[in-house]
């Protein structure tokens, strides 16, 4: 299934749909990264998925074990085996994506590397 959705998401992504922010500035924008972070996770590639953008993986884990978390606390019938930390899991998960956007927009401006190439074909 997740070599479906990845093939879906190529197809899609190969048809060039750009980032307006990054065609009208020239910088990345928050979200720059994360279609391929996305591909490369479902194609079980963890690592280049946090290159691309770490928000993706984070965002799997926290999704992950907030689901656990609240069906192991339903099935028990016993609310404190919930997670249930959601704002600092959003603020995190806030910080997470401004940092990776100032540092790959810092990369670019002022050292001239591209972390975001390509996907490979």
């Amino acid at each position: 299934m997740a070599s479906v959705i990845s093939r879906i998401i190529g197809v899609i992504t190969r048809q060039g749909f750009p980032c307006l922010f990054h065609l009208l500035t020239g910088l990345y924008c928050p979200g720059c990264g994360g279609t391929r972070a996305f591909r490369a996770l479902l194609a079980g590639n963890l690592l280049l998925s946090i290159r691309y953008h770490p928000l993706v993986a984070y965002m799997a884990v926290v999704l992950t074990a907030e689901l656990v978390s609240f069906g192991v606390s339903r099935a028990a019938k016993n609310p404190r085996y919930y997670l249930g930390h959601e704002k600092f899991l959003v603020y995190t998960g806030a910080a997470i994506a401004l940092a990776n956007w100032v540092y790959k927009n810092y990369m670019l401006v002022v050292r001239g590397v591209d972390l975001l190439p390509l996907w490979p074909r």
